[in-house]
């Protein structure tokens, strides 16, 4: 009889995680769907208005800033809207990249990198939900090329080397690839319930990917 329970209780556990995994699933990508178009049309408003280079300083604080603030309110309404400040304003800030590439006639890069952001983000994230593996044995390679990657784009700004740059966009490109088998796989393996902080980190994958994109197919066409 102790067993047949301890069974039951096993199952139904099983049960809960599985439907609190496929919620924070749908929540997630509801939200990161929205988030994604909310950010697109930021770009196209920043376009619009011919906004100039933000000061990557400036970029940098707001990026941390408002990724601190969504972070400590992911529990309460504050989080959405925060979330919400965070991804228009990098969409916002990207504007007169994009109106730069345009304005050159490398309109095609922008559709390209599109594309492939749309077909690799994707395709890793049909892996990881469906083959169910666990990939945060990850997490330490991950956030030691990220630092690394950083420490590089850092000391470029003053090098100003053109090759230094296209590897730095290589090596963020396959470390924001694996992010996005990283962070996908935690929320499958239970390991993350939070849709919002969820939304976050795919969000900050997939514009790394994006811009990472970018800058190696600007590369390849000069």
């Amino acid at each position: 009889m102790a067993y047949e329970q301890a069974s039951v209780i096993e199952q139904s556990n099983s049960l809960t995680d599985v439907l609190a995994r496929n919620k924070c699933l749908r929540q997630t990508y509801m939200l990161l769907a929205v988030n994604l178009l909310f950010s697109a049309i930021c770009a196209f408003a920043g376009m619009a208005l011919k906004v100039g280079p933000i000061n990557p300083i400036i970029h940098l604080v707001a990026f941390i800033g408002l990724s601190l603030l969504v972070a400590k309110n992911a529990n309460n309404g504050f989080g959405i809207v925060f979330l919400f400040a965070f991804t228009g304003f990098l969409g916002f800030a990207l504007s007169n990249v994009l109106s730069m590439y345009i304005a050159i006639g490398a309109g095609d890069v922008v559709v390209k990198a599109l594309f492939g952001t749309a077909v690799l983000f994707g395709s890793l994230s049909v892996y990881a939900i469906v083959s169910g593996k666990n990939f945060s044995f990850l997490g330490g390679f991950l956030f030691c090329g990220m630092i690394v990657a950083l420490l590089a784009a850092i000391a470029n700004l003053f090098l100003h080397i053109p090759v230094l740059s296209v590897a730095i966009s290589a090596a963020v490109l396959l470390i924001f690839s694996g992010y996005v088998l990283y962070d996908t796989s935690n929320i499958v393996n239970n390991g993350e319930r939070n849709y919002i902080i969820a939304t976050l980190q795919l969000f900050i994958n997939i514009y790394n990917i994006f811009v990472s994109l970018l800058n190696i197919l600007m590369a390849l066409r000069d």
